[in-house]
């Protein structure tokens, strides 16, 4: 056979472009790319994101929604539209080698490079960049107006440079009773005129030329806040401001500003600056401390936190609460720990901000006990340290401990009616949690208590609770149902509390003492079908309520269902039996932030997954109507939620697939779209990776299912080495973008593909009793299929887990020496140890874990100690012959790393190939980025040596003497 010239020619040009696509390595990290922040403005007529690397320095970028125009800033973030869609407002962070180098110098905070500012002008495209800045805030539904906080800290005096004749002249600022404020027009050739407010007859002018001195001055802790008119760039300056808020219709500018260690005349206070007048007013001045500040929806009226006690000096603070409302001159005293109503020994809490309901006749505080002091005279080296634990007591010491902080700044939420001028506590003790309704404003709020089950929680889990209805004018509390496994929320009206109760498998509703089961008519589950815990399943949950509660609308596994709260009705299957028929499960995608509900007509969006093929997509459902869903757009790929433009018909949102990053794309209706973004072109010259679903019979009996992870330049001749990653179910990320990226625990799956191994994840199910069995019945059945089909060298397999995953892999080691490297990260060895343990990490004990939740026995270790030790890889070690590298970190706030010494240690003296890696002060998964890159390095080491036959390196081989620690790290190979 005789090939033509232009054939060859063909052949011999385009396989070496094949052939010469780079393998990854461990360089390739920092530099990859994903989607950060996200905006689209109000008009959707632009979008902005920003482009993030995993280290090293970002872009912000800019476009048109139709793609026409697009600019970058290198290093924005924390962005934002003006309301009226004419200014784009971000940070601008500093280098991250000039960071980093700041941070190998050990320079303070103060000396750290600082933020910048960036205002671009989006129709006249102009950039203006403000350095040192440490924040921004635009009023949230006005435009007009920019405030942002210089990092530079205020002067105690302002000084006039000196004048031609060498005099000078010195603003004094100790009698003013308001902040200074400076006036800059936008041509810098006129002056800036600096005006004292309080001073009468005091008007000084700057020259604003370069190299003019001005005579050094103390700082002090405020900074400048400057304020922008955007239409005109005119500022103004506050200088000594620490806080500030806008109204959310930008009437009202609230500002804080600091007293000073340097000029003990000068007072702090609290200010606004009126948009609309052009005028600013002090509303309160002088105090020691201000804080927890909060506007009304109207900008009408403001709260806040002061301690003002100037008589002696306390640690203990007592804050009051102060009130202003528009006409008051002044703010006043609202409320105290002396209020009428207020409890004996208790006090306004400072560490709750204060909130008005959305009439603004309401106003919400917290409130605490008052703490006992520490006796500061005893001498700190005689004190006993010492933690009593008690058999009665609610909460376990390590609990305790865990949660002192937050236990020492808990409030108990009260009401000031504003109206009455009475104070209603709401919650206490008894019952620490209340939720309001109607946005503050409702006539029925619902309280929930877990106070008579805490000590139950160490081995069930915390489920349990008692649920009250209160009436916010008194405060009166009813009993609605006691013991409910479930959680409890109250309708966005107020008029019925609801919940799903676990035990019974039902939606319930209360309403004027009056209890409805809601949903005992829907034939379908309304709980997980694939729950495998020994605890009552979760539901699918609340979609949303409809407007003035006049229906619930609740999901089975598919579609959704439209109730009547008072049973009246035959509940409804508004998406007519469509998701189950077509085994796709529909979600509701709020595009409105701010709605709390849904009308009966509303068009709805919906976000679509298809179960069997894991395809995504979107559709519209039609309330009323009766009509079917309508799919817009479906297919072999994963989609994030789309974010709606507040005031025009267009949508940003994320698209990807196993092969293309995660991009934004625009669309006016959700179903054509266009591509805005296009991260991550570099990957086109590495050899990338196939996804594919799986199926093969389990040992259970079951058809299982797991994704097949293969090389881009699979070659069906070839028996590829293999690794098995696991972690209950996968299979639903069969489209998702897995960038190479050094992880805190997993299987760096796109890195080892792309370096020629096949990557198995399958799903695992369990049955109750018998967790380890349910990790071998379908890892090792799904191994085997795989060198059924003829793509794996059955004797070059190995699998890799994590925390559950890490159990399961030293579990099915035990039970088979079908793999030849395993690899677990923070197991549980021996589960009658780890039973009556701690998890650090919150405090509580580790039972509920094996009697209710992921571990899977179902009873305690005294009615079945076998099946304990049956699931424990730690008593069947001596059968172990796979080689096992295990992570065990000290620190580990989830499994205890004592679980990973009684591995290694079992396994050692039973002369088993072992490694332990305990990354010092890290976590369960590794947080610092130095350690995942490391943790990278030694798993493609490890994989590499006994699955491709690679030279081992040293830390295999020898170890790291601890005398060695610090010095060498053992990571290069091993020649001898």
């Amino acid at each position: 056979m005789r090939l033509s010239l232009p054939f060859f020619l063909l052949v011999l040009f385009c396989f070496p472009a094949i052939a010469q696509k780079k393998q990854l390595d461990h360089s390739v990290y920092d530099g990859w790319q994903s989607i950060g922040e996200r905006k689209i403005s109000a008009n959707g007529e632009w979008v902005a994101y920003t482009i993030d690397v995993q280290e090293g320095d970002g872009v912000l970028v800019v476009q048109r929604t139709d793609s026409s125009f697009k600019q970058t800033f290198p290093r924005g973030y924390g962005l934002a539209f003006s309301e009226d869609n004419q200014f784009l407002v971000f940070k601008i962070k500093p280098t991250y080698l000039d960071t980093r180098n700041a941070k190998i110098k050990k320079k303070k905070p103060d000396e750290f490079p600082k933020d910048s500012l960036g205002l671009y002008d989006l129709l006249n495209n102009k950039i203006e960049l403000i350095a040192d800045v440490a924040s921004f805030k635009m009023p949230e539904k006005a435009a007009g107006f920019l405030a942002f906080l210089k990092t530079k800290k205020s002067v105690d005096s302002v000084y006039v440079p000196k004048a031609k004749d060498s005099s000078q002249k010195k603003l004094d600022t100790t009698k003013q009773v308001v902040p200074l404020l400076i006036e800059h027009t936008p041509d810098k050739k006129q002056k800036r005129k600096l005006t004292a407010k309080g001073e009468q007859d005091d008007e000084l002018v700057l020259e604003d030329a370069e190299g003019d001195e001005g005579a050094p001055a103390p700082v002090q802790e405020g900074s400048d806040l400057v304020l922008m008119n955007l239409s005109n760039k005119e500022k103004k300056l506050f200088p000594f401001t620490s806080e500030y808020y806008w109204s959310e219709n930008g009437k009202i500018l609230l500002m804080e500003s600091s007293s000073s260690k340097n000029n003990k005349q000068r007072k702090p206070l609290v200010s606004i600056w009126r948009s609309l007048e052009n005028r600013l007013d002090t509303i309160l001045l002088g105090g020691n401390d201000f804080k927890n500040f909060t506007i009304d929806e109207n900008g009408y009226q403001i709260a806040f936190l002061a301690e003002r006690d100037s008589a002696f000096k306390s640690p203990q603070k007592f804050y009051k609460l102060w009130y202003w409302r528009n006409g008051d001159a002044e703010a006043t005293v609202l409320a105290d720990r002396f209020t009428t109503g207020m409890k004996v020994n208790w006090t306004i809490s400072e560490n709750y901000v204060p909130n008005f309901s959305k009439q603004g006749a309401r106003l919400f505080i917290g409130t605490s006990p008052v703490k006992s002091i520490k006796d500061t005279s005893l001498v700190e080296i005689d004190l006993v340290k010492l933690d009593v634990w008690h058999y009665n007591d609610e909460y376990l010491q390590p609990y305790q401990l865990r949660n002192l902080e937050q236990e020492n700044r808990r409030s108990y939420l009260a009401m000031f009616d504003l109206e009455s001028k009475k104070f209603v506590q709401l919650a206490d003790t008894e019952l620490p949690q209340v939720m309001v309704s109607n946005e503050g404003d409702g006539n029925v709020f619902l309280g929930v208590s877990d106070k008579s089950y805490r000590l139950s929680m160490q081995w069930e889990g915390g489920t349990r609770k008692d649920v009250y209805a209160l009436n916010p004018a008194t405060g009166e509390r009813k009993i609605v149902i006691k013991q409910l496994e479930g959680m409890p929320q109250i309708s966005p009206e107020g008029n019925f509390i609801f919940w799903y109760d676990m035990v019974k498998k039902h939606y319930f509703t209360h309403k004027d003492g009056v209890t409805y089961n809601v949903s005992k008519l829907i034939p379908n589950k309304l709980y997980d079908e694939d729950y495998d815990m020994p605890s009552d399943p979760t539901p699918y949950g609340l979609m949303r309520w409809e407007k003035n509660d006049a229906a619930m609308y609740i999901y089975d596994r598919y579609d959704i269902w439209k109730i009547d709260p008072q049973a009246k009705k035959t509940p409804q299957n508004i998406t007519g039996g469509w998701g189950r028929k077509n085994h796709t499960s529909l979600r509701f995608v709020n595009l409105d932030p701010e709605a709390r509900s849904i009308s009966s007509s509303q068009s709805l969006v919906l976000k679509a997954f298809n179960e069997k093929n894991k395809f995504a997509g979107y559709a519209t459902l039609e309330l009323g109507t009766g009509h079917m869903p309508k799919v817009l757009q479906m297919g072999a790929y994963a989609l994030g939620n789309p974010i709606k433009a507040k005031n025009a018909n267009a949508f940003i949102f994320t698209k990807e697939t196993v092969g293309e990053s995660p991009n934004i794309h625009v669309s006016k209706e959700l179903v054509s779209f266009l591509k805005l973004s296009d991260i991550n072109p570099q990957q086109q010259s590495y050899n990338w990776m196939t996804a594919e679903l799986f199926t093969w019979k389990a040992y259970d009996g079951k058809t299982a299912t797991g994704i097949v992870y293969k090389p881009e330049n699979y070659d069906p001749k070839k028996k590829y080495p293999m690794i098995a990653y696991f972690y209950e179910t996968l299979s639903d990320g069969l489209y998702n973008y897995l960038p190479p990226a050094p992880t805190p625990s997993r299987l760096n799956i796109p890195f080892f593909v792309s370096r020629g191994y096949i990557v198995l994840a399958p799903d695992i199910h369990y049955v109750k009793g018998y967790p380890g069995k349910g990790g071998f019945d379908y890892v090792v059945s799904g191994a085997r299929a795989l060198v059924k089909k003829g793509w794996v060298d059955s004797t070059k397999m190995g699998i890799q887990g994590q925390s559950w995953g890490g159990y399961q892999v030293a579990h099915i080691i035990t039970r088979t020496n079908l793999f030849a490297a395993a690899w677990a990260g923070a197991p549980v060895a021996n589960m009658t140890s780890a039973y009556g343990g701690i998890r650090w990490e919150s405090g509580m004990n580790r039972q509920f874990q094996y009697e209710k939740s992921q571990s899977r026995i179902g009873a305690t270790l005294w009615e079945k100690p076998g099946l304990y030790m049956e699931n424990s890889p730690l008593f069947y070690l001596p059968k172990v012959t796979t080689p096992l590298v295990l992570m065990a970190n000290d620190n580990d706030g989830a499994v205890p790393w004592y679980q990973g010494i009684e591995m290694f240690t079992a396994m050692r003296r039973l002369n088993k190939k072992v490694w332990m890696l305990n990354y010092n002060g890290e976590a369960h998964n590794l947080v610092e980025r130095k350690n995942r890159k490391d943790i990278q390095i030694r798993e493609q080491q490890f994989f590499d040596w006994l699955l491709k036959g690679e030279t081992p390196a040293v830390w295999l081989k020898n170890g790291v003497p601890a005398i060695e620690k610090g010095k060498t790290w053992g990571l290069e190979l091993s020649l001898d």
